[in-house]
C-alpha cells in the first residue's frame, strides 16, 4: 500500500517490542470491563482526527460506467498518555478474518486486555495484500449543515501504524508499530496494529477507498467529515476531537457528465456546524 507521510519523517524498524509486556495481559484482570477496576487507572491512547487534506475530483472508468470520485488524505494521530495497541486473532479454522481486542496499558507497564473491538481481514487488492483493520475511521459527505448523511465511503479498513510524527520530537513515544500488516501473510493466526503516542497513521487521497463517489450528485454545498472511533469501540482519553470536516462547494459547469468542480469554503476541526 503506498503510504503519504505528512512531514515526509523516515521510518526506522524496530518491531513490536513494546508488546512483550503482553505477557502481563495474560492475568486474572484481561477481562476486566472497558475501563477496569473503578479504583484502576489506565494508561489510554487519544484519536485526533485531522482535518481532510488534498481535496479534488477524479474521473473513474469511462462512458456509462465512468464514476467521479472525491478524494482527500486522511490522518488520525494519537495525542494521548498511552499507545493504541489492536491484536488481532484466530482460531485455525476461520479463514481470512480474525477478532481484534484492544490492549490498555496500565501504569506499571502491564496490559490489559479489552476483548471484541473489531474485526481484522485480509484484503486482496491490485496494490496490496494484507491484514485490514475494519471501522476505524469514516468518511462521509453531509448536508451543508451536517444533519443528514449524503454519501459514505467504501473503504476495507485500514493497516495501523507510525506513519508521521504528529508531536514535537520530546512528546514522541520511540516508532513501535510500522510493519506491513502481513504483507502476503493470509495464514497468520495472530498480529498487532497499532499507533504510538505522538504519531499518526495517514492515507493519501484517491488510494483504495481514499474519496467518497459524488456521481450524479446535485450541485451545492456539503460537509466532507471525517471521524475516527466512531463507534467508540476503542477505549480512549477524549471521544470529543475525534471528527474534523470541511465545507466544500460542489458544482457541475460543463454538465453530470463531466467532471465537477470543488471548492473549499471552510475547515472546522469538529463538524462545522453553521453552514
Amino acid at each position: 500500500m503506498r503510504r503519504l507521510s505528512i512531514l515526509g519523517a523516515g521510518l526506522a524498524l524496530l518491531g513490536l517490542a513494546a508488546v512483550g509486556s503482553d505477557r502481563g495481559s495474560t492475568a486474572a484482570g484481561e477481562d476486566s470491563p472497558a475501563r477496569g477496576a473503578a479504583d484502576e487507572p489506565l494508561v489510554l491512547p487519544d484519536l485526533v482526527q485531522r482535518v481532510p487534506l488534498d481535496i479534488g475530483v477524479a474521473a473513474v472508468g469511462s462512458g456509462a460506467k465512468q464514476r467521479f470520485h472525491l478524494g482527500f488524505i486522511s490522518a488520525v494521530a494519537n495525542r494521548g498518555s498511552g499507545p493504541l495497541i489492536v491484536r488481532g486473532h484466530r482460531p485455525a479454522a476461520v479463514a481470512g478474518r480474525m477478532r481484534a481486542d484492544q490492549l490498555v496499558r496500565r501504569p506499571d507497564g502491564s496490559l490489559l486486555r479489552r476483548r471484541g473491538v473489531g474485526r481484522l481481514v485480509y484484503v486482496r487488492s491490485s496494490d496490496h495484500r494484507h491484514w485490514h483493520y475494519l471501522d476505524f475511521d469514516s468518511y462521509e459527505v453531509r448536508s451543508a449543515s451536517g444533519d443528514v448523511r449524503v454519501r459514505r465511503d467504501r473503504k476495507t479498513g485500514f493497516c495501523l501504524g507510525d506513519r508521521y510524527p504528529a508531536a514535537p520530537r520530546e512528546e514522541r513515544a520511540r516508532l513501535t508499530y510500522n510493519s506491513r500488516c502481513g504483507l502476503d501473510r493470509p495464514d497468520l493466526r495472530r498480529l498487532t496494529q497499532g499507533i504510538s503516542v505522538g504519531h499518526g497513521d495517514d492515507y493519501a487521497a484517491h488510494l483504495e477507498g481514499q474519496f467518497v463517489d459524488v456521481t450524479g450528485l446535485p450541485g451545492g454545498r456539503y460537509q466532507l467529515v471525517h471521524r475516527a472511533n466512531a463507534d467508540r469501540a476503542l477505549l480512549e482519553e477524549d471521544y470529543g476531537n475525534n471528527a474534523a470536516s470541511v465545507l466544500v462547494r460542489l458544482s457541475w459547469p460543463r454538465g453530470r457528465d463531466e467532471l465537477p468542480r470543488v471548492r473549499e469554503l471552510r475547515s472546522c476541526d469538529a463538524e462545522c456546524r453553521r453552514p
